[in-house]
């Protein structure tokens, strides 16, 4: 266990590992009165748990210890509410998507899958005892998550604060997903307008805004103070995910871990896609845009025109100027001066990074 007031961060970030390994090793262990594929189920959530960037985590536990919080224990927990929330967003992304891949590794959907086909089931029959596999890890998640923020030992007000927060969190995320979906099928011309509000819903709310907001409800900062954390967050939310297509269709496959197939074979709706449409150029390959079988050739023709529609020049000035906004934000924002390098340094990172 940890000593609230007087624990290391880097104490504490060591803690958030142990004690995120503990929480997953417990429901394995409960798991093992039930069917063994059930403990199948925890034993894959657990591999999928030991590894990651831990930037939610990281941002959350920094945070707290960076606005002179006391209650190390409960940050820890939330930290690993919020690595939970991930997980489970994850897993169902991939089942909405139908991806069997992730990172370059199989994903528990795909695991589940291939076990069912190397016993002599279909390939969709198969597919649906993953995607169902899935869909409950995601569910078991999304509860250990919450159940964790429940028992937080803080202040009652405090916990229902932090509890407000996390719902708010997670009903944003599922818009911003299922508007995600509703983009990628195409049904009407999204504008950038559409694809930002879609971005800052999906991708920004979660990754950002909560692990700021949380730490900062736990250190029991001033409403003016989570209020700028909030318009920062968000901002830089939107400068990770913009940064995120980019690598999508243009990254190193080595340091991505991401087909460049991926996100042209799915259809999705991006920011670059948005702009490269208003180019005349796009309705020559606008049929080979969301097609799964599109090939290597095709890719490079639609990455192509992409390119010389300026839609990766405009993305890229919207980048930096995302990027200067925030950091002027962080300038004149009241927040201790070891919070404001924090999230310069963080700002900087989601714009330079090639993985």
């Amino acid at each position: 266990m940890i000593s609230d007031p007087t624990t290391d961060v880097a104490d504490i970030a060591l803690s958030f590992e142990t004690r995120l390994m503990e929480v997953l090793s417990q429901r394995r262990e409960r798991s093992r009165a039930f069917a063994a594929p059930y403990t199948q189920l925890w034993e894959s959530l657990e591999r999928m748990a030991a590894g990651g960037k831990r930037i939610r985590p990281k941002l959350l536990i920094d945070t707290h210890e960076a606005l002179g919080g006391i209650h190390a224990r409960a940050a820890v927990d939330a930290a690993c509410a919020m690595e939970l929330l991930h997980i489970a967003l994850v897993i169902h992304d991939d089942v909405i998507d139908k991806d069997l891949m992730r990172r370059g590794e199989i994903n528990l959907s795909g695991r589940f899958a291939s076990e069912a086909m190397l016993r002599g089931k279909t390939r969709p029959v198969a597919s649906s005892w993953g995607e169902a596999s899935a869909l409950l890890a995601g569910d078991l998640m999304l509860t250990l998550a919450h159940s964790l923020l429940a028992r937080l030992d803080v202040p009652e007000e405090r916990r229902q604060s932090i509890l407000d927060v996390f719902d708010d969190t997670v009903f944003e995320s599922a818009a911003g997903e299922h508007y995600d979906v509703w983009l990628s099928m195409h049904l009407e011309q999204a504008s950038p307008e559409d694809v930002l509000a879609m971005v800052d819903q999906k991708t920004a709310a979660y990754s950002f805004e909560a692990p700021l907001v949380l730490a900062a409800v736990l250190a029991g900062a001033t409403k003016g103070m989570i209020e700028e954390l909030m318009v920062i967050a968000r901002q830089i939310g939107v400068i990770y995910q913009l940064r995120d297509d980019v690598l999508g269709l243009f990254g190193d496959e080595k340091e991505t871990g991401k087909s460049a197939l991926g996100d042209l074979r799915e259809g999705k709706e991006t920011l670059l896609i948005a702009y490269a449409r208003s180019d005349p150029s796009w309705t020559e390959v606008e049929p080979l845009f969301g097609n799964s079988a599109l090939s290597v050739a095709d890719a490079h023709r639609l990455r192509r025109v992409i390119e010389e529609s300026g839609a990766r020049v405009f993305v890229e000035s919207l980048i930096a100027e995302r990027c200067e906004n925030v950091y002027d934000l962080i300038r004149g924002a009241q927040l201790p001066l070891v919070l404001r390098k924090q999230l310069t340094d963080l700002t900087s990172a989601c714009n330079s990074r090639t993985s």
